[in-house]
């Protein structure tokens, strides 16, 4: 590749060889699985995990904080990062929604990049084997 292909393609993103432009690539490759964002690459981990209420605040925290995760099914599931518990309530929090893919062992994993408190109407039509976040305490 001479030096003025490469240039090109850091340039204006665009891989001329492969015909790839930058503005169609995938920028995460996040899945949206309703209560939760799931990483679909085997080996994608997230650098953080986002919680965001339904009232609109969103609170990011570093997966290399986290010191503890666990999963109790009367509780739900409790982070404990730098001093602080946060607890994500819900119903379904470590069942599969798809074919391995479950909230808890991808918050476990570093596969999960968001959890998100359902509203009202969203937890009410959520089918039985649905994840469904009910609130998020920090």
């Amino acid at each position: 590749m001479s030096d003025s292909a490469v240039l090109q393609r850091y340039v204006t993103g665009r891989d001329s060889r492969l015909g790839i432009a930058g503005e169609h690539a995938e920028p995460d490759a996040c899945d949206d699985l309703g209560a939760f964002g799931w990483l679909r690459g085997i080996r994608d981990r997230a650098l953080m995990l986002e919680l965001r209420r339904k009232d609109g605040s969103i609170v990011a925290i570093g997966y290399g904080w986290l010191e503890r995760v666990a999963f109790d099914p009367s509780e739900g599931i409790t982070l404990s990062a730098a001093g602080q518990k946060i607890r994500i309530r819900g119903r379904n929090l470590n069942v599969e929604v798809r074919p391995s893919v479950r909230l808890f062992e991808g918050i476990a994993r570093h596969r999960v990049t968001w959890v998100r408190e359902a509203d009202r109407s969203a937890g009410l039509q959520a089918g039985d084997r649905d994840t469904v976040v009910d609130s998020i305490d920090w």
